[in-house]
Order: structure tokens, then sequence, then C-alpha cells
């Protein structure tokens, strides 16, 4: 497994920003930088649907993509400490369509923490709105494209 970090200054489309800070990698550049831009573009499109469901915009097909982009064993603990299962994750975000219609989510710092030959560790800031912020770790799964096997968030303090 590859240990290494890295961080862009790249700008997302439709209301879903990321931004980060200095870069610093650390292995094989053509690689880690493969990796990393694998891993930036999932954790953005991640959050785009997200963002398009919970405001309403999105339809039933692009929650269904949603829904394969995670893993059958995907686990989420949430910023309350709460463990949960991919079946009750996908209910929750299902039955939430359009109930925050104004929500932009910003993503900040994406990294990539190590990289093994079938997982990469990613970390990244997740921003809902002006002041509400959250530390997320996930474990990605690679394949024909990346799948959420394991997200992690912790809330920032205001």
């Amino acid at each position: 497994m590859r240990f290494l970090t890295g961080a862009s200054d790249a700008q997302g489309g439709a209301g879903v920003s990321h931004v980060a800070g200095p870069e610093h990698r650390v292995g094989s550049p053509a690689r880690t930088e493969s990796a990393f831009q694998a891993a930036e573009a999932e954790v953005v499109r991640h959050h785009r649907v997200i963002e398009r469901w919970l405001s309403g915009a999105a339809d039933p097909v692009e929650f269904a993509a949603f829904a394969d982009a995670h893993a059958p064993a995907f686990r989420m603990v949430g910023v309350d400490g709460v463990a949960l299962e991919r079946r009750e994750v996908l209910s929750r975000v299902r039955s939430a369509h359009g109930h925050a219609p104004n929500l932009t989510i910003g993503i900040r710092d994406v990294r990539v923490i190590a990289e093994g030959p079938e997982l990469l560790l990613v970390s990244y800031e997740e921003w809902h709105g002006a002041g509400q912020g959250r530390h997320a770790t996930a474990v990605l799964v690679k394949g024909a494209a990346l799948r959420w096997l394991h997200l992690h968030e912790t809330r920032i303090p205001a």
C-alpha cells in the first residue's frame, strides 16, 4: 500500500465546489496523480448528486446511479457517531428527496491518504451552506468506477 497525500485547487460546478491547499505527494507521480484525480472526481460527483437529490432537482435515475456507487458492504459513521449500513443510508437519503431546496455542498481539501491495488483511502472536508462543516474519510474500491465502501464523518467545530 502506498501512503500519500494530495490536494487540488480546481473548482467544481453546479453548486458543488472543491478547493484545497498546496500539493504534497509521495510515491509514483503518474499513479498518484491518476488516483488523486479519480478520487477527487468521485467525491465531487457523489456530493453533486446528494445536493441535487436533497434539493429536489435529481430524478430517480440519478438516485439509482448514486445507490450503485455504494458497495454492498458499505457502512457509514455519521457525525452523531451512529453507524449505518448501506440499506439504511440509502433509505434515509431516498426519503429526504426535496427536503433541502436551497442546499449547497462544498468539497474542500481532497486528499488521497493511501493507495493499494484495490482500495483508495481519501479524506476531504464537506461544507453544507456557509457554516456546517465536517471532516470525512472514505474508503473507495477500485474497479470500472470507484465505489464507496466506508465513510466516517466528524463535525468541524464552528
